[in-house]
């Protein structure tokens, strides 16, 4: 079972990766004020909420999601930075959990000046196609 899962996160790393979003494409998540850190997240299944923290001198990216408490589900938090506008976004941090039911996962503090963004993918572990993608506005 823990192969298993190792290898789910593998594959989820390699998902995301190849899911990142160019700069010009961001989309809130309901009820979310990502400056602030104030979340209300909607309760709809497999969709992840995602929001930053202020955490002392940086953020923290934090992703929540609803799901059957059966199913296995997947969640990773990147928060991304960008140094310059138009250039690439880099992931400064990120954090993985896969649990059964409803998951959370928050990335260590990231300390930076630059442009900053969060993303997050969640869903059914065993289920890719049905894991979906979300993002902050830049910060």
């Amino acid at each position: 079972m823990r192969a298993r899962i190792a290898a789910l996160m593998t594959a989820a790393a390699g998902i995301t990766a190849a899911m990142a979003l160019p700069a010009t494409a961001v989309a809130a998540t309901p009820g979310s004020t990502a400056e602030t850190g104030a979340t209300a997240c909607a309760t709809v299944l497999n969709h992840p909420c995602v929001w930053q923290e202020r955490d002392g001198g940086g953020v923290v990216g934090i992703a929540q999601v609803s799901a059957e408490p059966g199913q296995l589900t997947i969640v990773r938090v990147e928060v991304r930075t960008q140094r310059a506008w138009g250039s690439p976004w880099v992931t400064a941090a990120s954090a993985t959990t896969v649990t059964t039911g409803s998951a959370k996962a928050v990335t260590p503090r990231v300390v930076t000046e630059d442009l900053r963004m969060v993303c997050a993918t969640a869903g059914p572990a065993l289920e890719a196609a049905q894991q979906v993608t979300t993002c902050t506005g830049p910060f």
